[in-house]
């Protein structure tokens, strides 16, 4: 009988409930939920009861107690709170929200310390196996240039700062950034997981390079991954298409997650 991989959920808005949604929704047995943290405590057991599903909503802080994965899908601003008691129990998170991670590079260490496991999903992002194989010798660059709806950055400051107009994106292609994946998750943190991912899994946060462009002609966020290494050249597309439920969120998050979990009990693993 295949082992059971038990989660808590650190967090229920958008990608914590479409999770939830793909959980209760048929027969599926390999992945079981087994508690939420939510600051809401009240908001997230109304949401919870929708999906039929009756577990204990409790803190970050009880998650520890737990003999489960904390997967972290939280916001940018609960980050910290919800991985941080985990990290230091020794525990296992996976972790969502990974532009925070920017800030918060001292969780890395934390884990280290307490031999916790700390892992991000790649399923948002193509390609991240072969740069890992790519990164035991040596790569020179790696460019992400990322086309995002305008209407996920009206309320952005950097926006407001640098008096970009988003109007003509509603054609074409508007350049919004050039910078560093380090600077890229400073300036747009609740957007640039992506970013932070990519550094970490090649060359580092400051030399990876990203362009942003706001683009309303397409679908959803595309990402282009142009790599330059002494192994293998590089250059991969993934077009996401957003949650029904929230187009601010690429659907293809959730589903990143339960691939990840899957893993955990699998005989039978393909990828680095």
């Amino acid at each position: 009988m295949a082992k059971v991989t038990r989660i808590v959920l650190g967090g229920f808005g958008n990608v914590g409930q479409q999770i939830a949604r793909r959980l209760t929704t048929g027969d599926d047995t390999a992945i079981q939920i087994v508690a939420i943290a939510a600051r809401d405590k009240d908001k997230a057991a109304r949401a919870a009861a929708g999906f039929g599903l009756d577990v204990p909503i409790i803190s970050a802080n009880e998650a520890p107690h737990y003999d489960a994965i904390l997967v972290e899908c939280a916001t940018y601003d609960g980050f910290r709170d919800v991985m941080e008691p985990m990290l230091r129990a020794g525990g296992h998170v996976i972790a969502v929200s990974v532009g925070a991670l920017a800030v918060n590079m001292d969780l890395i260490d934390i884990a280290e310390a307490a031999g916790a496991t700390l892992q991000i999903a790649g399923g948002t992002l193509p390609g991240l196996d072969i740069i890992r194989a790519a990164a035991e010798d040596e790569i020179r660059s790696v460019v992400l240039t990322s086309h995002i709806n305008p209407a996920s950055f009206v309320h952005e400051p950097y926006i407001h700062e640098h008096a970009i107009d988003l109007a003509p994106a509603a054609q074409g292609p508007v350049t919004v950034f050039e910078g560093s994946a380090r600077e890229a998750a400073g300036h747009f943190p609740r957007h640039f997981n992506v970013a932070v991912t990519l550094g970490l899994v090649g060359i580092g946060l400051d030399r990876t390079q990203v362009r942003i462009r706001a683009d309303g002609t397409l679908p959803g966020a595309r990402h282009t991954i142009t790599v330059d290494a002494s192994s293998v050249s590089l250059e991969m597309t993934s077009q996401n298409y957003p949650s029904p439920q929230n187009n601010r969120t690429s659907m293809v998050v959730a589903l990143s997650i339960l691939a990840a979990l899957r893993r955990q009990g699998a005989t039978l693993r393909i990828g680095s």
